[in-house]
């Protein structure tokens, strides 16, 4: 057989009724079935990275068996094969945000793809006196790139801040949208505090302004329904790794008059139809940006990680995760002295919370030693945790393969070592 198997008997499996079996579809993930200290494993840091099932697996080791070969170089049947591979991911990912293919630029991540805006659409662009407006709850990657960009170019950064809840203050965000307004950057779903944006409104509202829109989408690809298209803006960034891909991987889509119009943010090859000392013809959009060799087994397996979220349904993960979450939050009231941070309503299933009298830190490596794995710190988002007054939270962020049983254990042991540090 030639090219990349299909490996339909490991993908999600339904129940009676065409409901989805979650027992079966844990059963995909094999670093959950692992031991941590002597206990079973608890892995509630999903919003770091996701694990990944066996297809993602199985994926990447064909590649690197059958027809390892680099892309778009080689007219051999192995790198037809990989080129294939590759473009197929492209074309599968496309399909998951609802874009055109040859709208999407893959890179590394999310923070790769940020800076690409940055630095080939923005830094040309941006002048003394312009404003990059950014909201409160970003991500590091949605601030420090545009940092350096004013820093270089004059412009300034403003700030859209929060309600208590940890909502987006829109009224706030849209009377902060004024002429000098070049560039909004604006998280999807809040890495912190689980909030998610309504992007598609805060879009319609910049676009009526004339402001060009950057959304960070890392952490809504895995765990919601995308329609990209739909949502109006000018640049959507996402990180495979989170979505149950490989590390290494993630996407840049941007409308098309854009790519056209922006410089290579790197040369080399691939990125180019015609070099000569007297100058050089890049290489159309998407692959301009592309240059050098890409992680080609990690968006081979990125692609069995789409077909994988196609076949479960992305509104089944969803709806599961959202039960998740109720669970949790309901049982994390049993614990004495816990504060959340972030209770905006429809938010995603990420728990960022604090217990009165114990460090974080301590807290997670003590949860560590009763195999329960935790997020502990700033988590990238030293601004959002300023604005609570805070120097760090745990934080639990659930993934549809998940159960409500490691939910009780998570809170057992929460209890346990509550008790040894209060």
């Amino acid at each position: 057989m030639n090219g990349p198997a299909v490996h339909d008997a490991a993908l999600p499996l339904r129940g009676d009724g065409g409901r989805v079996d979650w027992g079966r579809v844990r059963a995909d993930f094999p670093l959950l079935m692992r031991q941590v200290h002597g206990k079973p494993l608890v892995y509630l840091d999903n919003a770091n990275t996701s694990q990944k099932p066996l297809p993602v697996i199985a994926a990447q080791d064909e590649f690197y068996r059958r027809y390892n070969a680099n892309v778009s170089r080689a007219v051999h049947a192995l790198g037809t094969e990989a080129t294939d591979a590759y473009e197929a991911a492209r074309a599968k990912l496309a399909g998951f945000l609802n874009v055109r293919a040859d709208e999407l630029v893959l890179c590394s991540g999310t923070t790769f793809a940020i800076n690409l805006v940055a630095y080939s659409w923005a830094l040309p662009r941006l002048k003394e006196g312009d404003t990059i407006l950014v909201s409160r709850m970003e991500h590091h990657a949605n601030i420090v790139p545009w940092q350096l960009v004013a820093q270089r170019t004059g412009a300034r950064i403003r700030v859209a801040e929060l309600l208590p809840d940890g909502s987006l203050d829109l009224e706030g965000l849209y009377r902060a949208m004024t002429g000098e307004v070049k560039l909004l950057a604006v998280a999807h779903v809040s890495n912190v505090l689980g909030t998610v944006n309504p992007v598609r409104e805060i879009c319609r509202e910049a676009r009526r302004r004339g402001i060009v829109t950057v959304v960070d989408g890392s952490q809504a690809a895995p765990h919601m329904r995308l329609d990209v298209a739909a949502i109006g803006c000018d640049f959507y960034a996402i990180t495979g790794h989170k979505m149950c891909g490989p590390t290494g991987t993630g996407a840049l889509w941007a409308r098309r008059e854009h790519l056209e119009a922006m410089p290579p943010f790197i040369g080399g090859g691939e990125m180019i139809k015609e070099v000569s000392f007297e100058g050089t013809v890049f290489n159309d959009p998407p692959h301009k940006f592309e240059a050098g060799t890409p992680n080609i087994a990690g968006f081979v397996g990125l692609g069995a990680a789409v077909d994988y979220l196609q076949r479960l349904g992305m509104d089944n993960v969803a709806a599961r995760e959202a039960g998740l979450l109720a669970h949790a939050t309901e049982a994390l009231q049993a614990v004495p002295g816990l504060r959340i941070l972030g209770t905006a309503p429809g938010k995603a299933a990420v728990i960022s919370f604090l217990v009165e009298g114990a460090h974080a830190h301590d807290m997670a490596t003590l949860l560590d030693l009763e195999g329960v794995a935790v997020r502990s710190g700033q988590h990238c988002a030293h601004p959002l945790l300023q604005y609570f007054g805070v120097a760090a939270t745990l934080r639990a962020s659930l993934a549809f393969y998940n159960t409500h049983e490691e939910i009780d254990r998570f809170v057992e042991a929460l209890l346990k070592v509550r008790r040894l540090l209060c």
